[in-house]
């Protein structure tokens, strides 16, 4: 069976990182993404196939995993990162946007993985990772929309593992806690002291997950640079 990965809300970063180790373990990689556009680079790279898709909607989901059907049939891992979000005080905040950043942040991770879910299950096997943060196990002020997409998201993951787990499905829920580094970004550049999560390690730690044998199989890690307080 060949080896393939399918990760949602593609880009620089964590994503980028992902696909490359995933690459370089001879997998087959997935990539999608509202903007295909971003992901040529990578794409080059990794060999892997592009798939346009907004994974807050039902329809874009669907299409997604019949084109890895025919193409890649079902992956053994897939890894949802997207986030919508949207900052301010709750009685500035407006409700469609509210509702736009939810539907992206939960509703497609709820998407996702009901599709991966079940060819995993007819496959007897598989691993659905979600990529969370410090807002789903805590909230800040001015910052409600994150957290109640982070939370649901916690929620989806724990709900899972307990549903799936016994079911030869693997579920990973991923609190990322603290910025992660960026060569493109001026604000997530680091000052060369470990002091910002570095999206290769991150990846690491995605894949020593994935590997973990079933009969100690975790639901979540909390990954935070050493100098973060908490």
């Amino acid at each position: 069976m060949t080896r393939s990965v399918l990760i949602v809300g593609a880009g620089a970063g964590l994503s980028a990182s992902l696909a490359l180790q995933c690459a370089n373990l001879g997998m087959d990689v997935a990539l999608a993404a509202r903007n295909i556009e971003k992901l040529e680079d990578i794409s080059i790279k990794t060999k892997a196939s592009l798939h346009k898709c907004d994974a807050s909607k039902i329809g874009d989901v669907k299409r997604l995993f019949e084109e890895l059907d025919t193409k890649l049939g079902t992956p053994e891992l897939v890894v949802y990162n997207p986030s919508g979000r949207l900052r301010g005080a709750i009685e500035t905040l407006d409700p469609e946007k509210t509702k736009e950043a939810l539907d992206v942040t939960c509703f497609g991770a709820f998407l996702v993985a009901q599709q991966a879910a079940k060819r995993m299950l007819k496959r007897g096997s598989g691993s659905i990772f979600f990529t969370g943060a410090s807002a789903g196990v805590k909230g800040f002020a001015n910052s409600s929309v994150f957290a109640m997409g982070k939370f649901g998201l916690r929620g989806l993951a724990q709900a899972l593992a307990r549903e799936l787990h016994p079911k030869n499905v693997h579920i990973g829920h991923f609190v990322i806690d603290g910025g992660i580094e960026s060569q493109v970004r001026s604000d997530r550049k680091g000052n060369g002291d470990d002091d910002m999560l570095d999206p290769d390690q991150i990846a690491k730690t995605y894949l020593q997950f994935h590997d973990q044998h079933r009969s100690a199989w975790a639901w979540e890690v909390e990954l935070r640079p050493w100098v973060e307080t908490f």
